[in-house]
């Protein structure tokens, strides 16, 4: 009993990565100067850079926009995990328990 529920959680943690790889968070700062994409699985796929909407020139304001970016980004996407995260655990739950984690 306990051997298959372990194997069935082990299968919807797989389906839960699976998914959240697939869902992507765009953070932009300055007008779309700067434009960071991850997924939910907290990994950045993209940067893009808009030369027309910042001074390229100007090294260390575009490592702090980027950082800044980067930094929202991984943060929106712990964010959707968490959410994605409870709801598996709530669905695993048995009727009329979802609610105690404080969800």
């Amino acid at each position: 009993m306990f051997g298959d529920m372990l194997g069935d959680l082990q299968k919807k943690q797989d389906e839960l990565k699976a998914k959240l790889s697939t869902v992507e968070i765009k953070e932009s700062l300055n007008d779309g100067a700067i434009t960071v994409t991850a997924n939910a699985a907290r990994e950045i796929i993209n940067i893009e850079l808009d030369d027309s909407k910042i001074d390229m020139t100007d090294k260390a304001e575009v490592e702090d926009l980027v950082l800044i970016a980067v930094n929202n980004a991984l943060k929106k996407a712990a964010e959707k995990e968490a959410a994605m995260s409870q709801n598996l655990i709530s669905d695993m739950l048995p009727p009329g328990m979802a609610n105690m984690f404080g969800s």
